[in-house]
């Protein structure tokens, strides 16, 4: 059975989420990623609310973020569950932490 992460049909949008909707993050990482280490620190000094998802132990959702086009993570997914606005991307990219997860309602 497939994960909600995968159910999700996340495009290639990467225009700002409006502010009224509720946003979920959510990071496709693995134990030994220090990129992923690295967001994860990040996310809690700003106190940022994330899900987490190992993509070791879901072959799943690594074959879901492969269909995207990703090859390795970290991937990190905002929505705000609206897949035509949902955003993502690959590589700890410090411009769309700011942007895209702060100042975030919940998550």
């Amino acid at each position: 059975m497939l994960t909600p992460h995968v159910a999700l049909d996340l495009g290639s949008r990467t225009s700002q989420l409006p502010e009224s909707r509720m946003k979920t993050i959510t990071l496709y990482s693995r134990p030994d990623c220090q990129p992923c280490k690295r967001i994860k620190a990040w996310w809690h000094r700003k106190g940022i609310q994330f899900n987490e998802v190992n993509v070791e132990e879901s072959p799943a959702d690594r074959e879901a973020i492969k269909a995207l086009g990703y090859v390795g993570v970290p991937v990190t997914v905002v929505s705000n569950g609206d897949p035509e606005t949902d955003i993502h991307w690959q590589g700890l990219v410090l411009a769309n932490l700011e942007k895209y997860t702060t100042n975030q309602e919940a998550a």
